[in-house]
């Protein structure tokens, strides 16, 4: 009994003082050092506002048309015997140069016809004064003290023969002016958009030669909001003059591998709302898009589609911050002297490529965040990092 007692028991006993053996050593072990976790801050890069005097600026977009278009149609009727190298599509022309010569034979001798009626006029003018100077001797020497009468010394027909001479040269003037406008000429620099004739095509009146436009200045309508308009400093119904001359304007188009720029000023605005747009349309112009006015040697050609950037004519004072600090359109982040960031809702301007002007908002000497935050928490404390202006 005792020895299956002692088989039974041994087994229980070396469980025990193995689970106290454990206990001890757990008992004796150390404590293990306790860390603590400093919170890591978010390093951000940040400019100061600065307050400054500023002309705002509008960005639009517009395409460039001629301030002045025609189709070019004849006075007169006849076939068209030559064409000038200048009326050709593309081709530029100067004030006065014919472009395209009509038969004018029919007219020169209506011309010399015209000339010898004047010749005929101007001797029956002659005759009929003879006659009646004539007559009014004979009257006189008949009834010395007696006036006679028009009709005595031949009064109406004096009148009718200076009638008939001025005639006769209306008639000169008229076919004169007829074989001038065999000539088909301009009174303006332009240049050529297209052609319809041909040498020895019939033309009259109703022809149409083709389509230019003059190049001494193009136009180019820029549509605006009312709150751009207001930017500018531009009443509806705005007409530019030497005392008040409109903003100014630049242009810019890509060409090719370069963006070339040209500048203008707004000549003036629409006195009423576009109905289908809600917008209001400025006018902007450009003196000799062809000549002094192109963007090194490029021209301001009619049609091309172009950028614009309309600079107010007074300087106003507000806050001006990197175009990187504005986040949703009205916010930006501004890191306190704690180095806090908070949120801050603003009043907007004016927004361009390179910055952004604030009216309300935002004090001069403020820190604004201009780099990427992933998750913007307000009162978050963060590493502020100073990041110089570029020149």
């Amino acid at each position: 009994m005792n020895k299956k007692y002692f088989k039974a028991a041994a087994p229980v006993a070396v469980l025990i003082l193995g689970f106290g053996a454990v206990q001890l050593m757990s008992a004796s072990k150390p404590a293990p050092e306790k860390k603590e976790h400093e919170q890591r801050l978010v390093s951000l890069a940040y400019r100061e506002a600065r307050e400054e005097s500023v002309h705002l600026t509008v960005a639009t977009q517009g395409e460039v048309r001629p301030h002045t278009e025609i189709d070019l149609t004849p006075a007169v009727s006849g076939r068209v015997v030559s064409v000038s190298s200048s009326f050709s599509e593309g081709a530029g022309f100067e004030p006065g140069e014919t472009l395209l010569q009509i038969d004018d034979s029919d007219y020169r001798l209506a011309v010399t016809r015209a000339e010898a009626g004047v010749a005929r006029a101007e001797v029956l003018l002659l005759q009929a004064r003879a006659a009646a100077s004539i007559k009014r001797q004979q009257w006189l020497d008949l009834n010395p003290n007696k006036e006679p009468t028009p009709l005595q010394v031949n009064k109406p027909q004096v009148l009718e023969a200076e009638a008939n001479l001025r005639s006769a040269k209306a008639e000169l003037a008229d076919a004169k002016l007829n074989l001038a406008r065999t000539k088909i000429q301009l009174p303006f620099r332009g240049r050529v958009a297209s052609r319809a004739i041909g040498v020895g095509q019939y033309v009259t009146p109703s022809t149409v030669l083709g389509h230019v436009f003059a190049t001494d200045r193009v136009e180019i309508r820029l549509p605006l909001t009312d709150a751009q308009l207001m930017e500018l400093d531009l009443p509806m119904g705005f007409v530019a003059s030497e005392k008040t001359p409109g903003p100014e304007v630049t242009l810019s188009a890509q060409i090719g591998a370069d963006r070339q720029h040209w500048r203008g000023r707004i000549v003036r605005t629409q006195a009423a709302v576009d109905q289908q747009t809600r917008l209001i349309y400025a006018v902007a112009e450009v003196k000799d898009p062809y000549g002094k006015g192109a963007s090194n040697g490029m021209p301001l050609a009619v049609g091309l589609f172009v950028t614009a950037e309309a600079e107010s004519t007074q300087a106003r004072t507000a806050v001006v911050v990197p175009r990187e600090a504005l986040r949703n359109a009205d916010k930006v982040y501004v890191v306190t002297e704690s180095d806090e960031l908070r949120i801050r809702t603003v009043d907007v301007l004016s927004t361009s490529e390179d910055r952004v002007v604030i009216d309300g908002g935002l004090a001069d000497g403020e820190r604004v965040v201009i780099s990427a935050v992933a998750n913007a928490v307000d009162g978050m404390k963060v590493q502020p990092i100073t990041q110089l202006a570029r020149n």
